[in-house]
């Protein structure tokens, strides 16, 4: 299965890289609708750094692995799972520049469901609807940190869940 978001940033490509290398971001780009706790933070996004999280999935939690596998400074990083929900999971996150202060980030998913064809078929709509609300939020905090950089401002509010 596949998912793509798209948006466009008045940012430069810059700037929305950079938002990503930040410390804070990994942290700031989690929904506060979604429980999770973060054991370990990514500390850049270089291939082999890898991410540690525990979510609550259901009544239950899941210890969930991910490690960069791709990395091109100020246009492109990647992920795999390594241990978590998914049989399989390859995230990239693509910053392409439209001109000095604009840009469209995307955010391209590879993934697979657990138990094949009944997991596509009873739970394929949960999991578009449940992607497309995450990276909708995702989105909008790099938007909105990314284009206040842009202004002036510091960037550092977390978006508004509504």
């Amino acid at each position: 299965m596949r998912f793509v978001k798209e948006s466009v940033i008045e940012a430069s490509a810059e700037t929305v890289f950079g938002f990503h290398e930040s410390p804070d971001a990994f942290e700031r780009l989690q929904p506060p609708w979604q429980e999770t706790q973060i054991v370990q933070p990514p500390t850049s996004l270089e291939v082999g750094t890898r991410v540690i999280l525990k979510a609550k999935l259901g009544p239950l939690w899941q210890t969930i692995v991910a490690e960069h596998v791709a990395y091109e400074p100020g246009r492109m990083f990647a992920d795999r799972m390594v241990k978590g929900p998914f049989p399989k999971w390859f995230h990239k996150h693509i910053v392409t520049p439209q001109g000095p202060d604009k840009c469209i980030l995307t955010d391209d998913i590879e993934y697979e469901l657990p138990l094949g064809a009944l997991g596509r078929f009873f739970g394929g709509w949960f999991a578009r609807a449940s992607l497309e609300r995450l990276f909708e939020f995702r989105h909008r905090v790099t938007r909105e940190a990314c284009e206040a950089r842009g202004k002036g401002e510091s960037g550092e509010r977390r978006a508004s869940t509504n």
